[in-house]
């Protein structure tokens, strides 16, 4: 697994995953992928967060941004046991074969729909209202992925936005690397805005490479 790259000490990363229970057999074949072929999935500990939160809220139906192989989704899959809707947004198609094949071993595959497209242009056309919401694709676009997906989020929803930390770079200016100077400023906006909107609350967690948890009121 990817290291915290700045946010937190080693040791106290090792210490934490040391702490996880092992996920099923499944998701260890997935995990050996991303880390074979260096395909980015949410990491141990934010997993772990995920999982908990989704087992304290029970939410009926979930709304994931950015599917890539299908982890994350899975992992939300077995934390609600079956008992929500997962709609999902890809928009590259060797992710979306992948994320297929996965899930289409395990008994969740009714419960998942994989979306095509940017996610951007997809959020547009969506028709339901979501609990859960999932942010995990391209970190420049949160603020616009947000905005577009409150309308959809119930009262007493929840966003959650991983990798808003971005290797420590958006904490301090000694971390930017010089191609990555927007990425980092918009997040930084995005933390700014989602901690100051109005009806919502919002608190930023450094675990993993950052993740941001998101409520909004009733």
């Amino acid at each position: 697994m990817v290291k915290l790259n700045q946010i937190n000490e080693e040791y106290i990363e090792d210490y934490i995953r040391s702490l996880l229970p092992k996920n099923n057999q499944n998701l260890q074949i997935m995990e050996k992928y991303a880390s074979d072929y260096h395909v980015p999935i949410v990491q141990p500990e934010v997993a772990q967060l995920l999982k908990l939160l989704l087992k304290m809220k029970k939410p009926k139906n979930i709304l994931e941004v950015g599917t890539a192989i299908g982890y994350s989704t899975l992992i939300m899959a077995e934390a609600t046991e079956g008992k929500a809707n997962i709609t999902t947004i890809e928009r590259r198609k060797d992710m979306i074969e992948l994320a297929i094949e996965n899930i289409s071993n395990t008994i969740y595959k009714d419960n998942i729909e994989i979306l095509e497209g940017n996610a951007e242009d997809v959020l547009l056309t969506l028709d339901k209202k979501y609990d859960f919401i999932f942010l995990d694709a391209a970190k420049g676009q949160y603020m616009d992925f947000f905005n577009k997906c409150i309308k959809y989020l119930n009262s007493d929803g929840i966003i959650v936005s991983d990798n808003v930390l971005y290797k420590g770079m958006v904490a301090t200016d000694t971390l930017v690397v010089r191609r990555k100077k927007t990425i980092v400023k918009r997040l930084r906006a995005f933390l700014q805005y989602i901690n100051q909107i109005e009806g919502y609350t919002s608190s930023t967690i450094p675990i993993g490479d950052g993740v941001a948890i998101t409520y909004r009121e009733e």
